[in-house]
């Protein structure tokens, strides 16, 4: 036992070292690379208030998501957290181009970008703590917990889609809930093998029916009023 708590002690260690103290352009791995590729084709425009909030939000909802698999990484040492712990630091990463693009404060300063339940936004922070004390219940309750991130991921990202009038910012998000309905299928096909079921909290249950009855979704989104069908 006491071996295998040292192993997972160092992969913790390499996946921080990894995600939080690599250089910038060497944590940004093919997706928001291509995404940045995509957006020096579109013109920035003028973000409204709304705009400006929801890129905010969404570049400490996403550190949320990471921080909570990593903990659960932690506690479970399932691969599944940790792999898609490493996917929501790209989407960090993606938000961060938007907020580099339109010079906003970012939310995430260098010294709480490694800290796992740091937050400008209170709320984040009591979500980390539930949302943590809940998955280190059970390993399915993990699963439920991941499931549960994504379906919240999916309908904020849905809700400032519809409300964007900018095609870069809706391009960042049109990748953002790609990803997100594709590590919902993760969690789905894990909790299927423990004969585990989840509810949808946040998303239609139709919308959440074709998710996960769909195949995964690989290639960069280039189009901003991309529907998925």
């Amino acid at each position: 036992m006491k071996k295998m708590k040292i192993g997972i002690g160092i992969g913790i260690v390499m996946l921080l070292l990894i995600l939080s103290s690599a250089p910038l352009f060497a944590q940004r791995n093919s997706m928001s690379g291509d995404i940045e590729l995509v957006l020096q084709g579109i013109e920035a425009g003028t973000l409204s208030s709304a705009e400006e909030a929801g890129i905010l939000l969404m570049r400490e909802e996403e550190k949320l998501a990471r921080d909570v698999y990593l903990t659960l990484y932690e506690k479970w040492n399932i691969p599944v957290f940790a792999n898609i712990a490493a996917s929501e630091a790209t989407h960090m990463d993606a938000m961060e181009l938007l907020i580099e693009r339109y010079r906003l404060e970012d939310p995430v300063a260098d010294e709480s970008a490694a800290a796992w339940g740091s937050y400008q936004r209170e709320e984040f922070e009591g979500l980390y703590s539930d949302l943590t004390k809940q998955g280190l219940a059970s390993y399915q309750a993990a699963l439920e917990v991941g499931a549960l991130i994504e379906d919240l991921d999916i309908a904020d990202l849905q809700k400032l889609i519809s409300e964007s009038s900018n095609d870069d910012v809706k391009v960042v998000y049109q990748n953002l809930v790609k990803g997100s309905r594709n590590h919902l299928r993760a969690f789905i096909r894990q909790l299927d093998r423990y004969d585990g079921e989840y509810v949808p909290q946040y998303i239609t249950k139709a919308d959440y029916q074709q998710i996960i009855t769909s195949r995964n979704e690989s290639g960069v989104i280039t189009d901003p009023d991309f529907s998925f069908e």
